[in-house]
């Protein structure tokens, strides 16, 4: 009953945000609710479905037993599942692994099903957890025999605060841009690079975020940082997707369910940028002196999309329809660029001179 319950309110959730793309997770070690995911899977057929199969040591141990249960997934769900994600945060030993050495053993036995009985499947791994690249390397560059069609990455920024911040002198940015050029150049994979995990904690929210007070962030500013993560992520034209880390979570979600269900601020973010962005399409991000706009074609309209991370002002423009994070129109005189995203469409007949430029 009380699956039922939450599958009808995650699908009535997806519903409202109208998400083409999902990620779900899977425990190996709950393979008794394998029914249950498959009848889920099924009522999501109309998406692009990752699946996030999850390790614990028992698997990680003994192939074996990994390779009847793979099998069972993998026969149960290869028709509805566009992407199976093997493994994930392998350079954490919390989760099970306790080296690369370990992780690529357990990928072989994925790949090994897929190249002897399930040719129609797509595999996507490594799976390294923060700005750890090194692992990373190990799983591109090896003897093992086996191959990815895709490369899956927890990248996380959170510990840096806004992903415009630098870590050894990487922005976000420039992380996806070392990684995307790893891929390219490793012999091991295709060149498809999915980002399949990040998010920031939450303040005020322990013991359910995953870190420390001093990580986390208001959940204004949690939405800011989640919407400036996936514009600059379209805007490097690398990425295949972003997966947001998760849907419901008390300390990190876009939904709180501590008391009952909350829609944060969070999720009417990601809802509009669902539905401003998904058919549009890129043409350049311009930055200057921490100004940043990103211009897309969305719609036979230009838009631009404002944040700085120094407060300014922007005169509003009588060619200008300006709207909040949240979609709300925005009709003052001057408009207030910071660390809010801001979208401004351009009027057809201007903005059709400036693409002509």
């Amino acid at each position: 009953v009380d699956y039922q319950r939450e599958a009808s309110l995650t699908q009535e959730l997806l519903g409202e945000l109208e998400v083409k793309n999902i990620l779900l997770r899977f425990k190996l070690w709950e393979m008794d609710t394998l029914d249950a995911l498959k009848d889920f899977i099924t009522k999501n057929k109309d998406k692009k479905i990752i699946l996030k199969i999850l390790q614990d040591r028992e698997h990680i141990e003994d192939l074996g037993l990994l390779r009847k249960d793979l099998h069972k997934i993998f026969s149960a769900l290869r028709e509805d599942v566009a992407l199976f994600e093997i493994g994930s945060t392998i350079n954490r030993a919390k989760w099970g692994f306790f080296s690369a050495a370990e992780y690529l053993k357990f990928y072989q036995v994925a790949y090994d099903l897929k190249k002897s009985e399930f040719g129609n499947i797509t595999l996507i791994g490594s799976g390294v957890i923060d700005f750890e690249f090194y692992y990373t390397v190990h799983t591109l560059f090896n003897f093992c025999k086996c191959k990815y069609d895709g490369i899956a990455s927890l990248l996380y920024v959170d510990r840096r605060g806004a992903p415009e911040n630098t870590q050894l002198g990487f922005t976000l940015t420039d992380k996806i841009a070392l990684l995307s050029t790893m891929v390219w150049l490793s012999p091991k994979t295709k060149q498809n690079l999915y980002i399949t995990e990040t998010n920031w904690p939450i303040s005020g929210t322990a013991p359910y975020a995953p870190t420390s007070e001093h990580e986390c962030v208001s959940e204004e500013v949690y939405s800011d940082f989640m919407l400036r993560y996936y514009l600059l992520a379209f805007a490097s034209q690398q990425v295949n997707s972003v997966s947001w880390h998760q849907l419901i979570a008390s300390g990190y979600g876009l939904i709180d369910n501590r008391e009952a269900i909350n829609k944060r601020e969070a999720f009417h973010v990601f809802k509009y940028m669902v539905q401003i962005l998904k058919d549009s399409q890129f043409l350049r991000l311009d930055i200057k002196r921490d100004y940043y706009i990103l211009q897309v074609w969305v719609d036979e309209q230009l838009l631009q999309i404002h944040w700085s991370l120094k407060e300014t002002s922007l005169k509003n423009e009588d060619f200008f329809e300006v709207y909040s994070k949240t979609g709300e129109k925005i009709e003052d005189e001057t408009i207030t660029i910071g660390s809010a995203p801001i979208y401004i469409f351009i009027t057809k007949e201007v903005g059709e001179k400036i693409n002509c430029l």
